[in-house]
């Protein structure tokens, strides 16, 4: 867990939003449940994570979303381009996430507590993290120049998207099994774009809008509650 839902996916999230916006990268990230849906069918025999219409309904509606959201860029610089790259940096760390929740459903099983299957990730994550970063970044060069600002971030992002947030995650994993767990995403892309126009001077623009449009159309098919309002056939019609 530590390696699919925090070293990989991290790693791959900080890379891609060096060349795309963290709107664009939140929409991209909501395709989470759709890698789950898929990993849960494959890897699993609980027959409330088989593959059925519904769902294959709503991964096509995310895929298109996602096609979507790369076609501008696809079409203008070819995938050599660094915002392609990033775009597709994304959609790795989903993929990653999408395996790790369904790995985490063994842990609710086993009789392990959300609060030690969170600190467990999260510790093994960081010992596979320490050799990287003494070679690669060596940060005692630039400790004395870490600002408050900061070192606030990573505390606000340790805190309350990592500690608590994985609490929740494994809460969720153990009471709604992995493809729901996963549909949290859904309110990812519009919580992050709101705060980037708001805090980062960054533009929505409509392919995002609607890329985002249909990736969210495709969950909620999946999770199924969509269906409820359409109207039911009448017997003997």
């Amino acid at each position: 867990m530590g390696l699919m839902n925090n070293l990989i996916p991290f790693s791959l999230i900080v890379a891609g939003q060096t060349e795309i916006s963290s709107g664009l990268a939140s929409v991209l990230n909501a395709t989470t449940p759709l890698f789950a849906a898929v990993v849960a069918h494959f890897a699993t025999k609980d027959p409330t994570e088989r593959l059925g219409p519904k769902r294959i309904s709503g991964i096509i509606l995310g895929i298109l979303g996602v096609s979507i959201l790369l076609s501008p860029k696809i079409g203008n610089i070819g995938f050599s381009g660094g915002e392609v790259l990033g775009q597709i940096a994304i959609l790795g760390a989903g993929l990653s996430y999408g395996i790790a929740v369904v790995f985490g459903r063994r842990f609710a099983k086993e009789g392990i507590t959300p609060v030690t299957a969170a600190t467990g990730q999260v510790c093994a994550s960081t010992i596979l993290m320490l050799p990287l970063i003494v070679v690669f970044d060596q940060p005692w060069t630039f400790l004395p120049q870490i600002s408050q600002d900061a070192i606030f971030s990573v505390l606000s992002i340790a805190i309350f998207s990592t500690a608590i947030a994985y609490i929740l995650y494994f809460e969720l994993i153990k009471s709604a099994g992995a493809t729901n767990a996963s549909l949290v995403t859904l309110i990812i892309p519009a919580s992050a774009m709101l705060l980037g126009v708001l805090f980062l001077d960054e533009i929505v623009t409509l392919t995002m809008i609607a890329g985002m449009v249909f990736i969210g159309l495709g969950l909620l098919v999946i999770d199924g509650r969509i269906l409820r309002f359409l109207p039911k056939k009448k017997p003997g019609i």
